[in-house]
């Protein structure tokens, strides 16, 4: 470490301390002008008695004036002397303060410098770890693609070892097999040609057996069909069943007094009618019975209803057109008995698919194309597509083929039905798409005629026939009566209609049972739609649904005496579009 300089007033303080010093002992060395006196008889003090002249006089020629002065210069040149050693002590700590700064710097820098090298050895040896590492997974990863390869290779090792053994028992059967033949050729020749004959002779039976069952199975098919048709003329042609909803809710209101007295058969309802006075004031309640070919009471489930209907599916399937519609006040359970998940339309679709797949062992194969309509305020509408879509397009049309008896609707759109899942998606789609809105009567109520249309068009291979027929499942709108209803601006419009074309219904089965040579089937959409599915070459059921509640009384009156109507028309005999398909090609 280097020495600091001495500072300027230093020399300067050494320099009036020499003089100081030169003065004193200058003064010293200056004899006094007094005579000097014995050293013996001089006082060692100086007393008020003492005589001054015995004493060397200081202040002559004001020399003790000019030490004091002296002095004082002394004085504040030891002061500025001590000043000056504390600022060379200030500067010797600051400069030892530096110095310790320093030697810690350089000692931080040789810290750092020794860290940061043994930090880089640490990361070089770090990396080698890590390439260590991804080695190992690299091999790790080898051996498990050979342990993967390995284990395949030994499964279909094993896989070839189990053909190998199933060959080598299958090679050793037919070397038996082989061997016992050879045994047999080597036999007696006139043995072997016995043997042979009689195999041959089995064979030829055995296959005209097979045809001759063959046959017999086409022509029993054929019969069955005669005799179901026969059997479904003998119950007629339209037929009638009435179905009683249960009570949903106590909240519905009261019972209306309903009984079913026929138990055996269930061809019975009987229903107390209103409140009417007589003449003499008296009030009572007429017992009103109906019958119909089949009364179903509210614990009845739509499985058994459907086992009623299922014959006339089947004649669907032999080529007749069937028409099977619900009718009935809005409330009484139309819609749910047709077209809920187990209704009328997916049970029937359900059947036909397991129908058509027992009737490929009998040569028959059948296509199955289904649409969906409804009439709404007398127009047609397709179900199958949204509103939006439908904005665009030409509006539904309906032509009638009179020689093939068959109903077309152009514009409609026309589904492929290859499953029982395609049904149920298309139902889902159609009512979706149909118009339903409250009323008083019914707070869902349907405002349209949906009419679901399935077309099926059979194919025997054995005996060249084909067949067509047309299965139409309909659920009418709910007939109400306005004041009931209370119904206003577009509902009212919506009912009207629903009632116009319900009367017309009417107005066809009538003009059917009489046998009229005019039937007014184009008064109405609905109608002039089912024309050949209500005439008489086709088979009708209806539905008359009837709500339990003593407030819906009189339209179930009003239901089951048009009911009763439609029971007592007869509307001819079915005929069946069956024809060979050579006589077919030729027309």
């Amino acid at each position: 470490m280097a020495v600091p300089e001495t500072p300027a007033r230093s020399r300067e303080l050494w320099a009036q301390l020499g003089k100081f010093e030169t003065a004193l002992r200058t003064a010293c060395k200056t004899p006094s002008p007094i005579k000097s006196y014995s050293p013996a008889k001089r006082a060692l003090f100086l007393t008020k008695d003492s005589n001054n002249k015995t004493f060397t006089g200081w202040d002559v020629d004001e020399r003790l004036h000019e030490v004091e002065s002296q002095f004082k210069v002394m004085k504040e040149a030891m002061s500025l002397s001590l000043t000056d050693r504390k600022t060379l002590e200030d500067a010797v700590d600051l400069a030892k303060t530096r110095d310790e700064r320093v030697r810690s710097s350089k000692e931080i820098q040789d810290l750092r410098s020794k860290l940061g090298s043994e930090q880089q050895d640490l990361n070089l040896a770090l990396l080698g770890k890590d390439r260590e590492i991804q080695a190992l997974k690299s091999e790790l990863e080898a051996l498990r693609s050979d342990l993967d390869r390995e284990q395949t290779i030994k499964g279909s090792l094993e896989q070839k070892i189990t053909e190998m053994s199933t060959t080598s028992m299958t090679l050793e059967d037919r070397n038996r097999a082989l061997r016992a033949q050879i045994d047999f050729l080597e036999s007696d020749s006139k043995q072997q040609s016995d043997s042979f004959a009689d195999m041959e002779a089995r064979l030829q039976e055995a296959v005209k057996a097979a045809e001759d069952a063959r046959q017999k199975l086409i022509k029993e098919e054929t019969e069955r069909r005669v005799l179901f048709n026969k059997y479904q003329e003998l119950k007629g042609n339209i037929r009638v069943m009435c179905r009683v909803r249960p009570v949903l809710d106590a909240s519905e209101g009261d019972e209306a007094k309903i009984l079913f007295p026929d138990v055996k058969t269930s061809t019975q309802i009987d229903v107390t009618g209103p409140e009417e006075k007589s003449s003499l004031g008296h009030a009572n309640r007429k017992l009103m019975p109906f019958e119909f070919d089949r009364v179903f009471s509210p614990e009845v489930h739509n499985e058994e209803i459907f086992g009623e209907i299922s014959q006339l599916v089947q004649s669907a399937l032999d080529g007749y057109n069937v028409c099977i519609f619900c009718y009935g006040q809005t409330g009484s359970g139309k819609t749910y008995t047709m077209s809920s998940a187990d209704g009328m339309i997916p049970r029937a679709t359900h059947m036909i698919y397991e129908t058509v797949t027992k009737l490929k062992e009998k040569s028959w194969t059948y296509t199955m194309e289904g649409s969906f309509v409804e009439v709404y305020n007398e127009d047609l509408n397709d179900l199958l597509t949204p509103a939006k879509e439908a904005e665009g397009k030409k509006k539904l049309e309906i032509r009638h083929d009179d020689a093939r008896k068959q109903t077309t609707v152009l514009n409609c759109k026309s589904v492929s039905l290859d499953s029982a899942d395609t049904v149920e998606m298309m139902l889902r789609q159609a009512q979706n798409n149909r118009s339903v809105a409250a009323t008083k009567a019914n707070e869902r109520s349907s405002r349209s005629h949906s009419v679901f249309i399935l077309k099926l068009v059979g194919e025997n291979a054995a005996t060249q026939e084909r067949c067509e027929g047309t299965l139409n499942l309909v659920d009418l709108a709910g007939s109400e009566r306005l004041k009931h209803s209370g119904a206003e601006g577009d509902r009212m419009k919506e009912t009207q209609n629903i009632n116009k074309s319900l009367a017309c219904l009417g107005d066809v089965i009538e003009a059917l049972g009489r046998g009229s040579g005019h039937v007014p089937y184009r008064n109405s959409k609905l109608t002039h739609l089912l024309q050949y599915s209500l005439g008489g070459n086709s088979k009708t059921l209806m539905f008359v649904m009837v709500s339990p509640l003593e407030a819906h009384l009189k339209e179930t009156l009003t239901s089951l005496r048009f009911a009763t109507k439609v029971h007592n028309t007869h509307i001819g005999t079915a005929k069946s579009t069956k024809k060979l398909k050579e006589r077919l090609s030729e027309s």
